[in-house]
């Protein structure tokens, strides 16, 4: 069982624009501190045995300079990755999938010897973006994936692994998995509106991103 308002209360939502190499982009980040010593908490997001356990199975080499693959997801390459020190804790990849590219960053603090703050930020260039994507669907698309994410990792933390991909779609069509997805899709919906966006147009995409993650596709969604 999912504690599910507790999950979506747990996790802070931004949406931004920034430049990027002098082009406009969607920034996004989620953060959520874990009760887990921030040493515990880099292996779980950087270990090869790790990951699979809350996200999905990953070849490659992580290591600066490595290359990863998700199984049936992203892959990329690994910029940057410092492992604790002084409190702090890092990594920078590019997030390839669908022949365009994106990049994540992920940062850890350790807010005291038994809890650590990770923030996970997802940068893509507007351009980058199917036309009418953004309009129809807005930050929720990617934030409530990675909003799956956290909840895994948080499960994972606490001794219990997350679902495996098949069972987590299964999982969405549950009353608790429609609550989660629900609560996810308003909570950007909000973070939309908060950055600027029409208050209207914010929760009509949260409605749309709900609609998409619990197999209810809207019907001008765009083909890919």
């Amino acid at each position: 069982m999912v504690d599910v308002n507790a999950q979506i209360d747990a996790v802070t939502r931004g949406v931004r624009t920034a430049d990027m190499d002098g082009e406009p982009s969607h920034v996004q980040t989620l953060t959520q501190e874990y009760p887990s010593p921030i040493e515990d908490v880099w292996d779980a997001v950087t270990s090869p045995e790790r990951i699979p356990r809350w996200f999905l199975p990953v070849a490659g080499e992580l290591r600066a300079g490595g290359h990863y693959q998700l199984e049936g997801n992203a892959g990329g390459d690994v910029l940057t990755c410092d492992p604790p020190r002084d409190g702090a804790a890092g990594y920078r990849v590019t997030w390839e999938y669908g022949g365009g590219v994106s990049w994540v960053a992920v940062r850890l603090v350790a807010t005291g010897e038994d809890t650590t703050r990770l923030e996970l930020e997802h940068t893509a260039r507007a351009a980058d973006v199917p036309p009418g994507f953004w309009e129809q669907f807005g930050p929720g698309a990617t934030g409530v994936g990675w909003d799956g994410g956290l909840l895994g990792l948080a499960l994972h933390l606490g001794g219990s692994d997350a679902l495996p991909p098949g069972a987590a779609e299964e999982w969405a069509a549950t009353e608790e998995g429609k609550a989660f997805y629900r609560g996810a899709a308003t909570a950007w919906g909000a973070a939309h509106a908060a950055s600027g966006a029409d208050a209207s147009e914010a929760a009509q995409a949260a409605d749309n991103t709900f609609a998409f993650y619990t197999g209810q596709l809207p019907v001008d969604m765009p083909e890919s």
